[in-house]
Parts: structure tokens; sequence; C-alpha cells
């Protein structure tokens, strides 16, 4: 009578009449238990005897057995402490998630600012690695600062003007920003940021608690009148500048500009982050060298990144300087996180070294030409009046002028609901902006679809939550 698993369904079926039934409501008799599971009431008994135990069943003495009362549910904690523990909120937290937020499915992305997987060389940065991973010295500490042959690969990237013991190697691009904002001003302080520029800058500085002033820029990047007279009005000893394909508006620094730039900055007595992040993205022309490159007195402090041209995942930088601001630097990067994983380290710099490499980086240009081409025809059929616009010479972006009166912010939401990921431009200003901007990012999706994208676009920005209220 009782083979089978009579006793592991008795239990089982009482589990779940508990679980739909209210508390206190009765349970089938032993009888009824001893017929619908062809078992013996002994054990029945004991599958009753077994969920009384764990306090699911009540057994109550000639009258059968109950659901048992449910445990009162614990207080939910109070968390609300907290708030006051930690004061006020940091400022573009919300962008910068927005910013990396992957898109959703369905959706095509002109947002984001990293190659499509497509583009990336994740076949040759997997092999590397894992030649890396086994060789056992790559696992053991190195040097801080990093390993001689990639920072003085990194040297080589900024001009020559910086040597390998001036650099230190960090985990990312962004990583390197904040070590330099922390390390190079105290909170409290002032830093001039061109007008548009990068949203990670922004959040880093206003995270070390720096006062953040924008100083106008054009098609030919930053203006050296406006930055001189920003210095002399705020006394600040900070500027941040993207002069090669800016990151969001594309300008890069105007050959006669460059000059003019370096001696506001050493007039003020001034430090200038060179974000170099688009070394690799040069996609009309030769880039020009970078401004580290003529730096006798120190004054530039050099940022390169290779996340942007290789893969989200290399996160691998290197920031340069001389003298004490150096020092200061390398010191930073010490407290934050001792060093950089070896054996990305050791696969970073057998990519970058091989031939390979330099492949990648043509086929890579060509490929962004084609897709810049493909998102700008878009534009041109079926959003006209966007696209007169100046077109960067390289980056991964196009920064469009949108009509006056345009919410910004709101076309991007109902762009996302018609099923195309843009950015709107106004996070990426420090200060109130002067006209209404979508970024449009050409790396992130092939060519054969920006027309569909764009004509997305054009129908979320005929809507009407698209304008301002």
């Amino acid at each position: 009578m009782d083979h089978d698993n009579a006793p592991a369904r008795v239990v089982l079926d009482l589990r779940r009449l508990v679980t739909t039934a209210e508390p206190g409501a009765r349970l089938p008799s032993v009888r009824e238990l001893t017929a619908r599971h062809r078992a013996s009431p002994v054990t029945v008994a004991e599958a009753i005897r077994q969920l009384v135990g764990e306090g699911l069943i009540e057994a109550r003495s000639g009258r059968g057995t109950f659901v048992a009362a449910r445990p009162d549910e614990p207080p939910a904690p109070d968390l609300s402490w907290q708030t006051v523990a930690l004061g006020p909120r940091p400022a573009g937290e919300e962008e910068m998630q927005a910013l990396l937020a992957l898109p959703p499915d369905g959706a095509i992305p002109l947002s984001g600012g990293y190659l499509g997987a497509e583009l990336q060389p994740a076949a040759a940065l997997g092999a590397a690695l894992a030649r890396a991973a086994r060789q056992p010295a790559a696992w053991q500490r190195g040097p801080t600062e990093g390993r001689a042959d990639l920072r003085a690969w990194f040297a080589r990237e900024a001009g020559g003007g910086l040597r390998a013991e001036d650099m230190v190697i960090c985990p990312g691009g962004q990583a390197a920003l904040s070590t330099a904002v922390r390390a190079l001003a105290a909170p409290g302080d002032t830093v001039l940021v061109e007008s548009p520029t990068y949203l990670g800058a922004l959040a880093a500085a206003r995270a070390a608690g720096l006062r953040v002033v924008p100083v106008p820029a054009d098609a030919d990047g930053v203006r050296p009148d406006q930055l001189a007279a920003a210095f002399a009005r705020t006394g600040a000893r900070l500027f941040y500048c993207q002069p090669l394909h800016a990151n969001p508006h594309g300008a890069t620094l105007a050959a006669d500009r460059r000059t003019s730039v370096a001696e506001a900055v050493r007039d003020a007595g001034a430090f200038l982050i060179e974000d170099d992040y688009a070394r690799d993205l040069t996609l009309d022309g030769v880039a020009p060298a970078p401004l580290a490159a003529d730096d006798p007195h120190g004054h530039v402090v050099y940022l390169r990144s290779l996340t942007k041209s290789a893969a989200p995942g290399l996160r691998v930088a290197a920031i340069g300087a001389r003298g004490p601001a150096g020092a200061r630097l390398r010191a930073a990067r010490l407290l934050d996180d001792f060093f950089v994983a070896g054996p990305l380290q050791q696969a970073t710099i057998e990519v970058v070294t091989a031939p390979a490499w330099a492949r990648h980086r043509r086929a890579l240009r060509t490929t962004l030409r084609t897709r810049r081409e493909a998102l700008l025809a878009a534009l041109r059929r079926h959003l006209p009046d966007l696209a007169g616009q100046p077109v960067p010479r390289g980056g991964l972006h196009l920064w469009v002028r949108l009509p006056d009166g345009t919410d910004d912010v709101a076309l991007a939401a109902t762009a996302a609901a018609e099923g195309v990921v843009v950015f709107p431009g106004r996070p990426w200003y420090a200060a109130e902006p002067p006209a209404p901007h979508l970024r449009l990012t050409y790396a992130a999706a092939p060519p054969e679809v920006m027309d569909e994208a764009v004509r997305r676009l054009a129908r979320a920005l005929r809507g009407p939550s698209s304008q301002a209220r």
C-alpha cells in the first residue's frame, strides 16, 4: 500500500494546499488523504507530523488539521537615516547611468561611446589575454606605476614630450580623469572646461568638489580669448580639454589656436588635462600631434585611453605629467588601487605592438567613415533641416543642432519609444545650453540600419512631446 513515494506525495500535496490556502483553512482529513494517495494512515500521520514540526500545519484535537497562521512579516528595514548621513546626492549620476545603459532589444543605438561589437578586435584581445593568463609571472605584483614597456608605448603616443617614467597605467580613462582632478586640485577649486564637454569630466570634477566653469568652444575648438578671460576672472589652475575630435561636438583645436591656448595656460600658471581619447579615430586627413608633444615646461597632463578604439572591456589607459605633478598623479593612483592587473597589461602591450593593431586601426577608420556617411545621408533624406551642420573629421559622434524651442530631453525619450536611442545635448553643458542638441553616435550600429534609425527619429521629432512646454 505504501509502495512508490507515497510519503513524499502526501507531503507535496499538503505543501501545495498550505501555499494556496488562507491561514486557518481546514485541510483534508487523514481518511481523505489515505484514499487520495493510496497510502496508509501511518504514512499520512507521519507527513502531517513533519509539516506540523515545520510550523506549516496546526493539528487541533478532535477537529482535524488546519493551515497554520503565518508568522508576522518582519518590518521593512528603515534605511532613511542614510540620506542624512550621506548628504546631497552627487550631480551627474543619472546622466552617466543613462549614457552607459544598454539599448533595449529591437532598438537601434545612436547613442553610447563605444564601438559596436563587430568592430572590436575581440579575438586578438582574447587570445592575448589567454596567453598572458597562462604565464605565472603575469600574476605577480609588478611596478605600481605599470609595466615599463606599456608606459613607454603610451609615452611614444604622446608625441615624445613625455618619458616612460612620467606615465602611470590606469584602469580606464575615466579612472585616470578622476585621479587627475583629485590630484591636481582641492575641493572648492575651479576647473575650466570646454562648453560643451565630456559628461564624464563634469561628473568627475563635481564628485571631487570642484567648481566647474565653462569656456565657449566653436567648430575650431576652445576660444583662446575666452579661455584667457576665464583664467583671469576665476583664478583657475586647471583646464580640461579634448583638442582632438572633442566629445560631444567633434571639433579639433585649430592649428592657429594651439599656441594661444598654450600661452593662456602658461600665463595662468595652470595645468591643461589633454584627453586624447580619439587618437585612433581620425577619419579624414592626418591627426595633429598631441599638445603634450610641445610642452617643455610641464603644463600639459596627458591622458590616453584604448577603450574607444578597442573594446569597452579593455580598461587600460595611461596618464602622464612631468615634475611634481607627475609624482602626485602616481601617488594618487597608488592610493586608489595599487596597480592594474598584470595579465591585462601584458595582453595590452602584446596587442598594440603587433602588426595586426595597425591593420585594425586602418580598417576601423574605413568602417567608421562609411557609417558616418550613412548617418549623414539618412539625415539629408529624412531630416534635411538638421543635415547642414559641421561634420567632424573624426571621433564617434555627430553633434546635431535642433530647431529652437525643441526639448531635447523629451525628444530623446520620444525617440526611445519609437525604437531609436539618442542622447540629449543638455547634460553635456556645465551651465545653461545655448541651444538644443542631440549627440548621434555612428559607431554602435551598422550602416544598413541608419536610414531606419533616422526615419524613427524623424517621427519622434514630429511628435508633440519633443516641443518645449
